[in-house]
């Protein structure tokens, strides 16, 4: 029985994505990426924000269509979106044979095989339901990186995420089930751990009664065969001077932080319900580059806030030349329904949205090209991705460079290199957010 398994939206999503193709693979399921050959079809959706949304919809008619010529026998729908509107897809997609939540998705194997015998029921659990970990994965990401989930659900409620209200207030894994689970990638090949929550700084709170990433890192420093250990998404107020220490001692631990930060005006980070002001934040930074002087802070901003004015957005755009971050994103504010913000007067036209996204962009791009190009003349650790089109060309990431979002490194070698091997590089050149580079030994020959 072939699965073909689509997996939409973000990362933590994507390890719910690698857990059910474990289960599946386990129970003698064969995989396949021919959606001619499927008999079975999973979306796993995203619904954060509209365009993600728009895309799960468009993926599950994609895959209606695929039911309705014959071949495929069961058409299973997955994740945030199917949580959020199971009533909805049921009625407006009958194709869907059954809907499985995001607390549920240890009942796939269940829900695919009584779609099968004709017995189609969905399964829609408590969103306070404890998220398993340590189970066994089918690693997507090439083998030599992979995410590592170390909590579910959010507690902060800001004003314009739905994230509660699919995934739950927040719920730490345990601390030994992710041990395990790392143990078993690192096993398994992967070299570099990416730990990702909905925020990754408050891990532990709730099942030690304290913040406890520091320790958590700490244990995964001691895993063998890990060479990399990148954090992402750490809300400014919630890092400690512990944590710092930390990424600062711990080699493996890579000099690199999320940080969304979403605007630069106290004005609008008080209407989203976010817990820091600019001068919090200001200090916070201010901190980790003193202590870490060669950290890599990359953040994410909201243009067009319900009653942003031009004054908010120049305090944004004054805040963001003021940081120089090291690697930005600019979404454009995107209306959820059952959400504060979605009520709020003052709703932005999405010209002016956009606008105010491509002003901050174009701004960080100058940001970025300059703080690319005072890499010359370093020597870096990078990861080998993969061969370029062109011969004698690899393509590798630094400690800078998260996988899917941040540049590359572009490395001339007729040297024999592998994806997952790490290299010494001196960096040459830069060519807009990418480094050019070349092997640190062939420059003392």
């Amino acid at each position: 029985m072939n699965v073909l398994f689509v997996s939409l939206g973000c990362d933590k999503n994507l390890v719910d994505s690698e857990v059910m193709l474990g289960m599946l693979v386990q129970k003698g399921y064969s995989l396949t990426n021919d959606e001619t050959q499927a008999d079975v079809i999973v979306v796993n959706t995203c619904c954060f924000i509209g365009d993600a949304k728009e895309e799960s919809i468009n993926t599950i008619l994609e895959m209606a269509d695929l039911k309705n010529s014959g071949r495929v026998k069961a058409l299973i729908v997955t994740g945030c979106l199917a949580q959020r509107y199971q009533e909805e897809v049921r009625q407006e997609i009958p194709e869907v044979d059954a809907i499985i939540g995001t607390t549920a998705i240890e009942t796939i194997v269940e829900t695919i095989e009584n779609v099968l015998a004709g017995r189609g029921e969905n399964h829609i659990e408590s969103l306070s339901k404890a998220p398993a970990g340590g189970m066994k994965r089918v690693v997507t990401t090439g083998g030599h990186y992979a995410y590592l989930k170390i909590a579910e659900g959010c507690d902060k409620h800001c004003t314009y995420c739905i994230i509660p209200k699919v995934r739950g207030n927040y719920r730490s894994i345990p601390m030994e089930d992710l041990i395990k689970e790392a143990g078993e990638l690192a096993a398994g090949g992967v070299k570099e751990l990416i730990l990702v929550a909905q925020e990754t700084t408050l891990y532990g709170k709730d099942l030690y009664g304290e913040k406890s990433l520091s320790r958590l890192l700490k244990e995964l420093c001691r895993v063998p065969g890990l060479t990399w250990i990148r954090i992402l998404y750490c809300y400014p107020e919630e890092i400690t001077d512990e944590l710092i220490q930390v990424i600062k001692e711990e080699a493996k631990i890579c000099n690199y932080l999320d940080i969304p930060i979403q605007s630069g005006s106290d004005r609008v980070l008080k209407r989203m319900g976010r817990r820091t002001d600019t001068e919090q934040i200001k200090e916070i930074i201010g901190k980790l580059r003193r202590e870490i002087p060669d950290i890599c802070i990359r953040t994410t901003l909201i243009a067009g806030f319900p009653g942003e004015t031009e004054e908010d957005h120049e305090k944004t755009m004054c805040f963001v030349d003021e940081m120089e971050f090291d690697r930005l994103g600019v979404f454009t504010y995107s209306e959820e329904e059952n959400t504060p913000a979605a009520e709020m007067p003052d709703q932005i036209p999405e010209e002016v949205k956009e606008r105010r996204r491509d002003e901050i962009m174009e701004l960080q791009q100058e940001i970025a090209f300059d703080r690319a190009g005072r890499t010359v003349g370093k020597s870096l650790l990078a990861m080998i991705e993969g061969k370029a089109t062109q011969e004698d060309v690899y393509v590798a990431r630094t400690y800078k460079d998260a996988p899917e979002v941040d540049g590359y490194l572009f490395i001339d070698t007729d040297r024999t290199l592998m994806s997952g091997d790490f290299v010494k590089v001196r960096i040459t050149g830069s060519n807009e957010y990418d480094l050019i580079g070349g092997l640190e030994d062939e420059f003392t020959k």
